[in-house]
């Protein structure tokens, strides 16, 4: 029998706010000590009135924009009530009947909504006997982005939670780490046999994109062999096992009527229409450019995919990267040199201590033009490469300081192999017995003889005319 599973995500992203949704506290839920940024507001005390982080309503607009999204012209807060113990208030201030954003896309995967709400506190359950509860986490601003249940395998699941943590960070709007907690996705999974849906299961709280494809590919498994049996999938919250790779049930799955949702009496109506900041031309003022259009420029300047999302996936070389293509125009060859270099040897850097935001893109931009125009060698610019960062001076000027140009004077060149060839009459004599790896040695003692500024291709002909 032929089963077809549907798939729908729902993917929390903490915002990078600098204080929380409905209180003045520091959003800092990750770097401080438990319960050191709190409030009346954020820890529910009676008589407290939140009211709404206007940043936190701009970065989701943003992304609405970004994603091709509908904004509401009229949106309301809601009160969605469930009693746990990190939520002191019984409720959560979120939205229902009025997102921030309906429709749009990501990723050929077609959005429900987006929409604001507060997070809770943070439950521990592995220090001391018992639980404990961290508050610092209550109150900061969540996007809730809900897709249309149109994905139909793991993969599709995993490409789509990527491309939203790319695009989040692309805006600025959330770090989205995903073992922080900062971006949090949720799969709602069925199994049909018919054209109909059939019973959606929910697995909530997957901390990294290999769990969430591991556990859809564990339930569409589970759900088929329930069936297979005769079996009814029960509708519920599931959780998921990294160490036994399986889900396991949490409870029955709630229902909107389960929440009692009705709007917060404490927070007025967001006419959102009315904002100037919240207009569409406020937000394409500040839209950066977008993960699609870097992958067409860099494709057009003849860079390769694999290259290309190497850059995406992180945000310093992105920007360096970006800064620099945009100063050397149409070149694909100094294009191919930033990238290669931006995905090679600055990584290496930054494994030793190096930050890539210590260098400027102008120093890097000219020194790929000496490499371009070949006033210094391939080895040179590597060595050349570290001194740039955090330097008030360009590469152009370290190399002449140190008398690093390439050297392609004849005179120059040929006292330089006369020396090698002195220094190495053994190697000079296999040479001249057929053995063609020895010129490949003298060649490299003669770079080696001038720090890397002898044009190595001159050096090689002069040596051959003179070993003849």
């Amino acid at each position: 029998m032929s089963y077809k599973p549907t798939i729908g995500l729902e993917v929390h992203a903490e915002l990078n706010t600098k204080s929380k949704m409905f209180c003045g506290c520091k959003n800092e839920p990750h770097n401080s000590e438990p319960n050191s940024f709190v409030c009346p507001v954020c820890m529910a005390h009676p008589g407290t009135l939140p009211v709404p982080n206007e940043e936190a309503i701009k970065m989701v607009l943003l992304f609405g924009q970004a994603v091709g999204a509908t904004k509401a012209t009229y949106s309301e807060f809601d009160r969605k009530n469930y009693f746990y113990p990190d939520i002191p208030k019984a409720y959560q201030i979120s939205q229902y009947a009025f997102p921030f954003l309906t429709k749009g896309s990501l990723n050929g995967v077609e959005l429900t909504r987006v929409h604001l709400e507060e997070d809770t506190a943070r439950s521990q359950h592995d220090k001391g006997e018992g639980s404990v509860v961290d508050f610092n986490r209550a109150g900061v601003p969540l996007m809730e982005l809900v897709t249309e249940p149109v994905i139909h395998d793991s993969a599709t699941a995993g490409d789509f939670a990527r491309e939203l943590q790319l695009l989040l960070r692309t805006l600025g709007i959330s770090e989205a780490n995903m073992e922080k907690g900062e971006m949090r996705v949720e799969a709602n999974i069925s199994v049909s046999d018919t054209d109909e849906l059939g019973t959606k299961v929910e697995v909530k709280n997957l901390n990294s994109f290999k769990s969430v494809e591991a556990a859809i590919e564990y339930e569409i498994k589970r759900h088929i062999e329930t069936l297979e049996k005769g079996e009814e999938i029960k509708q519920e919250t599931r959780g998921w096992d990294e160490v036994k790779l399986k889900t396991f049930s949490q409870r029955s799955k709630e229902t909107a009527k389960d929440y009692r949702y009705f709007p917060d009496p404490d927070i007025s109506k967001i006419d959102v229409s009315a904002h100037e900041q919240f207009s569409d031309t406020s937000l394409s003022e500040i839209m950066p450019k977008l993960p699609n259009e870097k992958r067409k420029f860099m494709k057009n300047l003849g860079v390769t995919s694999s290259l290309i999302e190497v850059v995406l996936q992180d945000s310093s070389v992105d920007k360096l990267v970006t800064e620099s293509l945009t100063a050397v125009g149409n070149s694909e060859q100094k294009a191919k040199l930033i990238v290669n270099y931006a995905t090679s040897d600055i990584p290496a850097l930054v494994n030793e201590g190096y930050k890539v935001d210590d260098l400027s893109f102008e120093h890097f931009v000219e020194l790929v033009d000496l490499l371009e125009a070949k006033k210094i060698g391939s080895r040179v610019g590597k060595d050349l490469l570290p001194k740039l960062f955090g330097s008030d001076v360009g590469p152009l000027e370290i190399a002449e300081r140190e008398n690093l140009l390439q050297i392609t004077d004849a005179a120059a060149l040929k006292t330089m192999i006369d020396e090698v060839v002195a220094e190495n009459e053994s190697v000079v004599e296999e040479y001249k017995a057929g053995k063609e790896a020895s010129l490949k040695f003298l060649v490299g003692q003669g770079m080696k003889k001038s720090r890397g500024s002898a044009d190595p291709s001159a050096l090689q002909t002069m040596l051959i005319d003179v070993l003849k």
